[in-house]
Formats: C-alpha cells, structure tokens, sequence
C-alpha cells in the first residue's frame, strides 16, 4: 500500500496518497476508503499530486468508492493529478464520474461552500452537527391500550388494539403481525414504528424479526398492539451529529436535542451508527398469566432478554420514541410511558453493519433506504448507557396528548 494521510476536517476528510496505484495497493486504499466510510466521511478528499500512476485496478477502486458515497449521499472529490494520472481518468471516460480539481486549497473551498448552505449549525454535550427548521405544526401523541397487566402478564384478546399504518408515524410498544388471534397471541414483543414502517421482535426461541413497510400496507392492514404509545406529525427539526470523541453515550444526544428545541415533548426519530447497544426485550408473549411480578429478582431473567455487556458495535441503529424535558410536570397518563427516573422511552431496529447518510435533508430518505436494503437482527427497548458514533435524527415536537386509544 502506499503512503498515505487522513486528515478530518470540519467540511470533509482529506486522503492523501503517495506512490504507485496498481494491483498490489489498490486492495489496501479500498481498505482505507471502506474504513473512513464506515467513521463518518461522506466527502472525501483524495490528494493525488503524490502519485504518478494508476492502472485499471487503482481505477476500479475509485469507481467502487465512488458509489459507496453517492448511496449514503457522499462524495469523492479528486484533488492535484498530475498530467499523466488526469491522462488515464480522461482515455477511460472516468474523468466524467468525478469533481477534480487542482489542489486541496479549491477542494476546501468547495465543502467549505458545499456545507455552508445546508443550515446551521450546533454543538452540545461533545456533540456537533447541523440542524434544518421546518414550519411545521405541533405534533400529537396518543397511548395505546394499557400497560397495567403487564406486570402479571396477564392481558388476553379483548386487550389488543389494531393501529392502521396511515394513523401513526413514530411508536413503541408491545405488538405482533398477524390476522388471527390464535396465529399472532404467541408473539407479541417489542415493537417499533418509524415513519409508518413497522417492526417487531417476536418472543419465540431462535427468533426472527418480522416486519411490514408502509409501501406494503393498504387499508386493511391494521398493527396489533397490547399497549404502547405513537406519535403523528411533521418534523419541526432535522439533523445530522456526530460524537467530537469519535463515540459517546446515547443520553448526552438526548441532552443535545433538548438544547437544540425549547418544546417540553418531542417525538424523535434516529438513524445512528452503533458504537454498543445496551438494551433489553421480552423473552415470552405476556398472555400465560404470572403468579408474581415479571420484573421481580426471580422472574425477571426469566421474561426478559437484558445483556450486561454492549453489543453489535458498527451496526446502524433506526429508533423512535418519546423524549422528554420534564417529565414529572406532564399528565400522570403521560408519565407512565416513561420507566424511574428516565426522560426518554426508545424501541430500536438493530441492523447490519453499514454506512449511512450524514446529511440532515435527506432523513426521510436515507431512512426508507436502510429499511429497505439492510437486514434487520433485533428490535430492543433502547438504554441511555448505548453509545453512538453518528447519525441523523427528526424532532417531532408536540403540543397535544390523547389519553388513550382503545
């Protein structure tokens, strides 16, 4: 492999390359692309005034990085070629693929320009990124059913409560797929809704997560829910963040966007890269009825899957959920959505491991696609101790509460 510097900027990731690009290096600098991807760089800068020549195989690696980018939104931007290198994009017709430009200086100048129109701004709790405001209307939130017999597991068919997709954007809850009691009772687990996408975790040994896209749903379909809450609304906020360390706790990104929005409650959206999920799920469908409380010392590992040790690091993460300010000042209907002292009640999609879009316009977008393209593993209820390196999140902030649907 030749030479090479990574340089992280505020607007972009400068690469600069030494040497010779051939069969024998290019395998490394894909190597070193991939890995500055899956950190973060979504414009990447490749300094190729060092280099003095490419073949067919350093081309290729190129072309592959190129359409890594441009599927998360990114760039790669080709800065300082010499004559004979420019030569070689130029006979191949690759020249057309790529911004080139003479030097660092312009290419900084470029991002400096490029990210300078997107919004403004922001950094709290070792977290900076960029926010985009919306005109939008004050969302609403409803519960559904109740969380009373989950203590005894003991609810039954007259407990659950079909939610149509067109009726709920962001949601948690304890829900299962199916159009018959008898097939679906057995399943019920932690459930997630974002952007009317539903998944669920059913609570079978060796399970699988199941899982319906909006795209797939008509007017029948209906989500079967025990109890849980959603959320309908436009989002008042959109951005992007990034941990300044590299990778921090979930909790301090809650602090940050309750600095970044004055609303008291806020629905919230997140697409993020893992760095450990802590979380937890129900092991067993809560229907067989309980002589004691499941969350008691002896029956709790029984009925709940709770890792101590983080887990699938470099996964990406979609969750949705409540977040609070003060949670004790709300309706005590409201209150009980959220567990002790927690400000926050999150259900996450734990995906496969891929890079994802930095950029705060393209949430909803970015969103449908990771849903879409990558394997889901799990559906958890989401701890404060997660850590995150990345991401994107929606803010849905809301001015009114519904009691109950039923």
């Amino acid at each position: 492999m030749p030479d090479y510097r990574v340089d992280i900027l505020p607007t972009h990731h400068t690469i600069t390359l030494k040497g010779r690009l051939d069969a024998l290096t290019a395998p490394g600098i894909q190597e070193l692309f991939t890995r500055v991807i899956f950190e973060g760089g979504r414009t990447l800068v490749v300094d190729l005034s060092g280099v003095h020549y490419v073949s067919s195989a350093g081309l290729r690696t190129f072309i592959a990085t190129q359409k890594d980018l441009q599927k998360v939104g990114g760039e790669l931007v080709l800065a300082g070629l010499s004559a004979q290198v420019h030569d070689v994009f130029q006979v191949s017709g690759f020249d057309q693929l790529f911004r080139m430009v003479p030097d660092i200086a312009a290419a900084s100048d470029l991002c400096g320009k490029t990210v300078s129109a997107r919004g403004r701004l922001f950094q709290a709790k070792g977290i900076s990124g960029e926010v985009l405001e919306a005109d939008a209307p004050a969302g609403s939130l409803f519960i559904i059913g109740s969380a009373d017999k989950l203590e005894s597991a003991s609810y039954t068919e007259t407990d659950v409560v079909p939610v149509s997709p067109s009726g709920i954007r962001l949601g948690c809850g304890l829900a299962a797929l199916g159009d018959g009691f008898d097939e679906y009772g057995a399943l019920f687990g932690e459930a997630l809704i974002i952007d009317s996408n539903f998944f669920y975790y059913p609570t079978l040994r060796h399970a699988s997560v199941d899982f319906l896209l909006a795209a797939h749903t008509n007017a029948l379909t209906t989500y079967k829910f025990l109890h849980g809450f959603g959320i309908m609304g436009d989002y008042r906020r959109r951005l992007s963040f990034k941990y300044d360390s590299g990778g921090g706790p979930l909790q301090d990104l809650f602090d940050a966007l309750l600095s970044i929005s004055d609303a008291n409650l806020l629905g919230v959206s997140l697409l993020a890269e893992s760095r450990g999920v802590l979380g937890m799920n129900l092991k067993k469908s809560p229907l067989a009825g309980s002589p004691e409380s499941i969350f008691s010392g002896r029956l709790f590992p029984d009925w709940f899957d709770f890792p101590v040790d983080a887990a699938h690091p470099g996964s990406v993460i979609a969750a949705a959920g409540l977040l609070a300010r003060n949670p004790e000042n709300l309706p005590p209907a409201i209150q009980s959505l959220f567990s002790g002292s927690a400000f926050f009640h999150l259900h996450a999609a734990i995906l496969e491991k891929a890079p994802i879009g930095t950029a705060a316009c393209d949430l909803e977008a970015e969103l449908a696609r990771v849903v879409s393209e990558l394997r889901v593993l799990k559906v958890q209820h989401l701890l404060g101790r997660s850590r995150l390196g990345y991401g994107l999140a929606g803010l849905v902030e809301i001015g009114v509460y519904h009691s109950s649907i039923s």
